[in-house]
């Protein structure tokens, strides 16, 4: 009796174990094509079954990694290598999606093990590179991307990963030959010539630029991420009508698709056509109310119709997205100016100087926020730092030398601006400023004379 009962459930978790391995069999051929999350699910109930094997942990997390589920993907991959701690595929891919979630000492971390496990492993730093592009650190993503080479030197995604490096560091005549090398050794690799095309709108070369977008949706036709990239490119290199055929095709594709939206409303703008633009930029709020600009742009109109109070509402729902643009964000910044929303201007002025310090502009904000507040000393601090990195404004020369004349530091004030002179030029305005100064430097110098003259005792 006790044998049989061994007997039984021997065969019951031989059952099982069959039964898993079949779940797993067919999750391959779902992920093979491409129904990912039934492959998902399939993989789920092998795992559920035997949970002892680190492969399904492997595979459940690639098939999580293609759909994008970067976390989760991480929490698999960690479950495979505590059954087989030395899996450098399973560390490669782990490594990967730390730096996809921004973990990126983790991720160096473990490419560091794979190379200590197997120093010819050619992925550990391939990918590595990627890390060090997030990381800004591109000295050693070039060093990663020679040791790559000396291992495999025919690799398409090396070039493709340095060529982002080199492309974020502005040297775009370069990232376009990486990604022209990749190309020729991996024609079928996603997007290259997408890429290659916004290296060249980058480096000013549009002739080139426009024929590698268009390369790139001869190959996909439908992708819209290349499509509003194009159109983007089209209007800013003033081919309107085309760049709105290109938006309006997006829309016939994908009716909600907000970006598609706004850029007909910038399209509107840029020929003065308010009311329609106003209308686009509503509607593409509507569809993404997390939509990027179009707050700002609407705000821009509703100010110059005399709409205060909207347009303060509109300025501060744009800040709340968490625009980067240093552009948009001193725009903003200058708006709320106007509109005497001092805390908010000075807010946007401050997140300009901690993603660039030496953005004079923001600077000169600053010290607009410091006048109206009759903060004099501050204004002249803030202006003196935009003088010093060159600010391509005369006005801020101007300021600070109206100040430093009132302080009676003429000397200053003229120096100030003939350095406006050699980096502007002598303006009919900067002439008559220069010539200001030496009129109230005289006119103190008088003043001062006749105080000493009829202050002084005859004995």
């Amino acid at each position: 009796m006790a044998d049989s009962s061994y007997h039984n459930e021997e065969d019951a978790d031989l059952n099982d174990w069959e039964q898993a391995e079949k779940r797993a069999i067919e999750a391959q051929e779902l992920y093979e094509n491409g129904d990912l999350q039934d492959a998902l699910d399939k993989l789920g109930e092998a795992v559920a079954m035997n949970p002892n094997c680190s492969s399904w942990h492997f595979n459940r997390g690639l098939t999580l990694d293609a759909l994008a589920q970067y976390e989760e993907a991480i929490a698999c991959y960690q479950h495979a290598l505590e059954l087989s701690p030395e899996d450098v595929e399973a560390i490669n891919c782990l490594a990967m999606d730390y730096t996809r979630t921004a973990h990126y000492d983790l991720a160096i971390e473990l490419f560091e093990k794979i190379t200590k496990i197997d120093p010819t492993f050619e992925p550990a730093y391939c990918n590595r590179i990627i890390a060090y592009t997030e990381m800004e650190q591109h000295e050693q993503a070039e060093e990663m991307f020679y040791l790559a080479q000396q291992l495999n030197p025919e690799c398409p995604v090396c070039f493709y990963n340095i060529g982002n490096s080199l492309f974020t560091q502005g040297q775009y005549s370069r990232a376009i030959w990486c990604w022209k090398k990749t190309a020729t050794l991996d024609p079928s690799h996603p997007q290259i010539n997408y890429r290659i095309a916004q290296a060249c709108w980058a480096d000013k070369r549009y002739d080139h630029a426009k024929e590698y977008f268009l390369k790139e949706l001869r190959k996909s036709p439908g992708d819209l991420e290349t499509l509003l990239d194009y159109s983007v490119f089209l209007l800013e290199t003033g081919q309107t009508q085309q760049a709105g055929e290109k938006l309006r095709w997006i829309l016939e594709l994908q009716p909600d698709f907000a970006p598609a939206t706004f850029y007909l409303g910038e399209i509107c703008r840029t020929e003065e056509r308010l009311g329609d633009a106003v209308r686009h930029y509503r509607k593409a709020i509507q569809l993404d109310n997390h939509c990027p600009g179009a707050r700002y742009r609407l705000a821009q109109i509703l100010m110059a119709q005399g709409k205060i109070e909207e347009t303060c509402d509109l300025l501060t729902a744009e800040l709340k997205l968490d625009c980067e643009d240093s552009q948009v964000l001193l725009s903003i910044g200058r708006m709320l100016l106007q509109i005497k929303e001092y805390d908010a201007a000075t807010h946007c002025f401050l997140r300009v100087l901690d993603n660039n310090p030496s953005e004079g502009r923001a600077y000169f904000g600053m010290s607009a926020v410091l006048m109206y507040k009759k903060d004099i000393a501050g204004c002249l601090q803030f202006l003196e730092h935009s003088v010093a990195l060159d600010i391509p404004e005369l006005t801020a020369y101007t300021c600070a030398a109206l100040i430093h004349c009132r302080q009676n530091n003429y000397r200053r004030a003229a120096c100030i601006l003939n350095k406006a002179s050699a980096l502007l030029g002598n303006s009919w305005k900067l002439s008559q400023w220069k010539i200001k100064v030496r009129y109230f430097e005289m006119k103190q110098k008088c003043v001062d004379w006749f105080q000493l003259r009829f202050t002084r005792s005859p004995y």
